[in-house]
């Protein structure tokens, strides 16, 4: 079934521009980062669509979601700088509402109530880094590549709750130095600190992920919800938000 099939609540149907989402068979959804041309480089619009999917899936039947760049040289090169005019020329109120919608964006992947897997390829730097961190396990290829880009062009590392996702995957003193200097991490660097759960051949990455799904999908559904939500409940214990509120203060 194609994103065409699959209708809102209301009935509409929503057009996708910068994201393309696959509902397969057995309850498993993949979403494309659908900009190859640019890097899969992220737009106000995609921050936008992120909801927009979020909110198809949660209506939906499907049991797991693979996210992953659309072709073969890139999961996500982060904001695309050649539409950054657009957020520079916003007045504040403008910028503040901007910021929540793109903050909301990634929390609303990374509050689906089932699994999310991201499969790597490729460059996740900035906030590309920041949705793959969204998702609760990663599964990267050898030419994956994460870097916290935003202390390089004069963002915080609080944009978008990466700051809270990364603290929890590899633990303050490591998140201070990747935050601090925005160096690379490669993708045996990242599996060696946690950053993601396993390497992968490149040709055989989509299908590892898929196959991560559909065991996720066949297990029970509920169990596997309520898993999950146990398991976010646990480490959150209202840190996410804080995390996320304390960049608007």
């Amino acid at each position: 079934m194609s994103t065409d099939d699959m209708a809102t609540p209301s009935g509409a149907q929503p057009v996708l521009r910068t994201l393309a989402l696959e509902h397969l068979a057995g309850g498993v959804a993949v979403m494309r980062i659908n900009r190859p041309d640019r890097m899969n480089a992220i737009t106000v619009e995609m921050f936008e669509e992120f909801h927009v999917v979020a909110a198809m899936l949660r209506t939906s039947t499907v049991r797991a979601l693979v996210m992953t760049g659309q072709g073969d040289r890139v999961f996500c090169a982060g904001f695309d700088f050649d539409k950054f005019d657009s957020v520079i020329e916003m007045g504040m109120a403008d910028f503040l509402r901007f910021e929540e919608m793109a903050t909301g964006g990634i929390a609303a992947i990374r509050a689906l109530p089932f699994p999310v897997i991201a499969a790597i390829h490729g460059g996740a730097s900035g906030g590309g880094m920041s949705l793959a961190l969204a998702a609760d396990m990663r599964l990267a290829s050898p030419t994956a590549k994460f870097n916290a880009a935003f202390v390089k062009v004069g963002l915080s590392i609080g944009e978008l709750g990466t700051s809270w996702n990364l603290l929890s995957l590899v633990g303050p003193s490591r998140a201070a130095e990747l935050a601090y200097t925005g160096r690379i991490v490669g993708a045996a660097e990242a599996e060696r600190i946690g950053l993601v759960n396993k390497v992968v051949p490149a040709e055989s990455l989509l299908d590892e992920a898929l196959a991560l799904a559909y065991a996720m999908a066949e297990s029970r559904p509920e169990q596997v919800q309520r898993a999950k939500r146990t398991l976010r409940t646990s480490v959150d214990v209202a840190s996410f938000d804080s995390a996320l509120q304390l960049e608007r203060r």
